[in-house]
């Protein structure tokens, strides 16, 4: 009976391609932001004068708007009474932060003599940048949902790092990076960052007893939203830095050191964290809390504080370039990092081990 021969061998290859699809899902590797942002990048590449300053649609106006939007809707889902009652958690929450937003500058500070020549200080600033941006709030708490930890106190954190993101980002770059917080353009950053960021949030923060049970029932189509507008500013800042040339020194060899230079940084921040949190004997929960919460970056207010702290310059692409790897990297890595927790038992501390 030849037929479910035939029939079993046709199936196999369907198979074979169905397994390869759910792994690499799980991995993270079929996100279809990941994907967007490749996508956004090549066609860049290929028509940078479609989103570069010269072009007639007016990309200014329209990612600015969409800056302001982003903040607004996040302000609207951000709850005071659900803040009041995660400070009760003081010890996890200070070391998160630390890590945020101490550690991780201090880390790039301490590997800049590493970088000279002509593309050494450029590379630096860029990851300089990375290293002083808040944690991500959606990845954060998803990974910690999928690893059985302290959800709360991650939904706690990733909102009060974005808050303090607002202020702590734009200082850290003002001492060290050339930005519009220099000199004279002092002022006209601290207007931009408040009518564009400060000042949605505030807004969405008033009327979240009014509308914050409408925002969490379409939280999807509001992450949605910011996905895009994340996408257009990704594409801009990608077409006037291919328009202007930047990237014609930096070889694939470049890219590729620079993404073993993201898994490095990932990988001695998720140790590092896991080490303090060890030392000082927080429980299994708040230990995976730390771990994912600590050691992320978060794309959305990267994009958003590279158009408004280097507004003017074209090589934004390259200040993006390792936000970008680390975002995948993160994604990546802790998805699988994330599984392997949930799976283990909760029992002693050998299941971080």
């Amino acid at each position: 009976m030849p037929e479910p021969t035939t029939s079993a061998s046709a199936a196999a290859p369907v198979r074979a391609v169905n397994s390869l699809v759910a792994l690499l899902r799980r991995a993270g590797l079929l996100d279809w932001f990941l994907l967007g942002l490749i996508g956004v990048v090549v066609l860049a590449y290929f028509i940078p004068e479609a989103g570069s300053k010269s072009s007639p649609i007016p990309w200014f106006i329209i990612t600015k708007g969409g800056v302001a939007l982003i903040f607004f809707f996040y302000g609207l889902r951000l709850s005071l009474d659900k803040l009041k009652a995660g400070l009760r958690n003081w010890r996890l929450h200070v070391v998160v932060q630390v890590i945020t937003f101490l550690v991780f500058p201090l880390l790039a500070l301490a590997v800049r003599p590493l970088f000279e020549g002509a593309k050494g200080p450029q590379l630096w600033q860029s990851i300089f940048f990375l290293c002083t941006l808040p944690s991500t709030v959606s990845t954060s708490v998803v990974m910690v949902s999928i690893a059985r930890g302290n959800l709360p106190a991650a939904i706690f954190n990733a909102s009060i790092s974005s808050l303090l993101g607002i202020v702590l980002t734009p200082l850290w770059t003002s001492f060290f990076l050339h930005t519009a917080a220099d000199g004279g353009h002092l002022w006209g950053m601290a207007l931009s960052l408040t009518w564009q960021v400060i000042l949605p949030v505030v807004a969405g923060v008033l009327l979240n007893r009014r509308f914050g049970a409408f925002a969490e029932q379409h939280k999807s189509t509001l992450r949605l939203s910011d996905q895009v507008v994340i996408l257009l500013i990704v594409f801009t800042a990608f077409c006037e830095s291919f328009a202007e040339g930047i990237f014609r020194s930096y070889g694939a060899r470049d890219i590729v050191l620079l993404g073993m230079g993201m898994v490095a940084l990932y990988l001695l921040i998720f140790g590092v964290v896991w080490g303090l949190s060890w030392l000082l004997g927080f429980s299994r929960e708040d230990r995976i809390t730390a771990l994912f919460c600590g050691s992320k970056k978060s794309l959305v207010h990267g994009s958003v504080m590279a158009s408004l702290l280097f507004p003017a310059a074209a090589g934004t692409g390259l200040i993006l370039l390792p936000l970008m790897l680390y975002h995948a990297l993160q994604i990546i890595l802790a998805s699988m990092m994330a599984q392997r927790m949930g799976r283990l038992p909760l029992t002693g501390r050998a299941e971080l081990q």
